[in-house]
């Protein structure tokens, strides 16, 4: 009878566990604590509490209000406090046990601040160190090794996924503290080039035209989905193919006149128009996403996003790994047609001779090489979601089962 219990407590974990998600909210996790709300505030302000919620396996360094009172004396834009802040996320989990059994008592954790792209070298990492007798410090790794803030208390811990620690003060950092150019000041352009992108960037530098629709939408709202270097210039033909006009409008199609963060981009699939879309020239491309990847489709092919170079509102910067084709400019390559069905011989000569003709007429043509194709759809991308879909199912028919099995056991 033990056993049976036992049994059935797996069998009702494993399907809760299939039934949930491991999402939180950091907002909502901290409004719970009134001596956070000035850090929870900001958190929402900086758009970075939609970041935080995107993500496992992350750890919040919380401020209470007199820290964050002594930060804000400083009078930061905002667009600094959200580099400051950003730093005060790790992008791994530490609970309030695992801070105590830290491998060789120290350890050296990614931040936000790091992945954002604006980091240079080490800036973005955090260091936490064990100093036994219950004392744990943290401190910005370009500080000069000074670890004068200290663990205070574990405020809320989802395991594994997502851990709020308060810590005794903001981490000082001054790249992160330095000040941050308004929208109108970035160099969009530079970022790209740094950051694996310089082929695009180049070549939308040579077009100013275009360059200068990006740069009109900057304070309003851009996000860019910029080709890596080696997927861009292995295009770099099909490119000069086009047409003046064209060249221009292709420049265009891979920027959005809005900001989009990751998380957005996730929430809001479908249809979005580019700074290439003017009237019957749509120029737009779809928006998907399956778990934490999220794709850009047209009727030509699928391109992956990959990385984030900048999110800082009213700008965003992705990567992708191929180039996006929007169908005003290049063509599918066509559909080879089936094969006829073979005719009903009447007799055997006549079948022979059906046959040869069927032959003749199926065979296919050489295959096309001008630029202006390409593939409907990419063989990856074709599998990828048909694996998506098998695995879906397979988690319904998982779950479907494990019910029907418990139902079998209680009775």
């Amino acid at each position: 009878m033990q056993q049976r219990q036992q049994l059935l407590l797996l069998i009702f974990s494993l399907f809760l566990a299939l039934q949930t998600s491991n999402g939180h909210n950091i907002t909502r996790l901290l409004a719970k604590h009134p001596s956070l709300s000035t850090f929870n505030h900001y958190l929402t302000l900086t758009h970075l509490a939609q970041e935080i919620n995107r993500r496992t396996t992350i750890t919040v360094l919380a401020l209470d209000n007199a820290a964050m009172s002594s930060l804000l004396s400083k009078n930061p834009s905002i667009y600094t406090m959200k580099n400051i802040l950003s730093l005060h996320v790790l992008l791994d989990y530490f609970g309030a046990k695992k801070l105590h059994q830290i491998t060789n008592g120290t350890a050296l954790a990614a931040t936000m601040f790091q992945a954002t792209g604006v980091a240079p070298g080490v800036s973005g990492f955090v260091n936490i160190t064990d100093f036994k007798g219950g004392k744990v410090g943290f401190g910005a790794e370009d500080n000069g090794g000074s670890l004068d803030s200290l663990f205070v208390k574990s405020v809320e811990e989802l395991p594994y996924n997502i851990s709020v620690i308060q810590i005794s003060k903001a981490l000082p950092s001054a790249v992160a503290e330095a000040p941050t150019p308004g929208p109108s000041e970035l160099n969009i352009t530079g970022i790209m080039s740094a950051h694996g992108c310089k082929v695009f960037a180049d070549t939308l530098l040579a077009y100013p035209a275009a360059m200068g629709t990006y740069e009109d939408n900057v304070d309003g709202g851009l996000t860019v989905f910029c080709p890596l270097d080696d997927a861009f210039k292995a295009f770099l033909p099909k490119f000069k193919n086009l047409t003046a006009s064209g060249k221009e409008s292709f420049l265009e199609f891979f920027g959005v006149p809005v900001y989009q963060s990751l998380s957005m981009l996730k929430s809001n699939n479908g249809l979005m128009n580019t700074l290439a879309t003017d009237g019957a020239s749509k120029f737009d491309f779809t928006v998907q996403n399956e778990g934490e990847e999220v794709t850009l489709k047209t009727k030509i092919n699928t391109v992956k996003i990959t990385g984030t170079l900048l999110d800082e509102q009213p700008v965003a910067i992705y990567t992708t790994d191929k180039v996006l084709m929007p169908r005003e400019l290049f063509k599918a390559a066509p559909t080879p047609a089936p094969a006829p069905a073979p005719e009903v011989a009447a007799d055997a000569p006549k079948a022979s001779k059906s046959k040869s003709k069927s032959k003749s007429k199926s065979a296919p043509g050489p295959a096309s090489d001008s630029p202006a194709d390409s593939p409907d759809g990419d063989p990856a991308d074709q599998a990828a979601d048909e694996n998506a879909a098998v695995s879906f199912k397979g988690r319904r028919f998982v779950a479907v089962g494990l019910s029907f099995l418990l139902v079998f056991l209680l009775l």
